[in-house]
């Protein structure tokens, strides 16, 4: 069974192409498309959508500006009486 990718098939266009169209390329890119340029007939760059990355999270970060009551761990009456645990 074959595997079809969502994005679009890669468009080649030569080097001065891409200079003169650069804006429409990258309308092309924003769409999902990828564009390949090429110096004759020889592929020499891509252009891609660009995602930026995920901020990476650092642990601790804050660590002094949030706080537990040291009884967040127990049994709460109300809760137990609004569930029927408790009379």
């Amino acid at each position: 069974m074959a595997c079809v990718s969502e994005k679009s098939v890669a468009a080649a266009v030569t080097v001065s192409e891409a200079k003169t169209q650069l804006s429409s390329l990258i309308e092309r890119v924003t769409d999902g498309e990828e564009i390949v340029i090429r110096r004759g007939k020889r592929p020499v760059a891509k252009i891609v959508g660009y995602t930026a990355e995920a901020k990476r999270r650092k642990p601790g970060a804050l660590r002094g500006q949030i706080w537990m009551s040291d009884d967040f761990n127990e049994p709460d009456e109300e809760i137990e009486r609004l569930f029927g645990m408790r009379d």
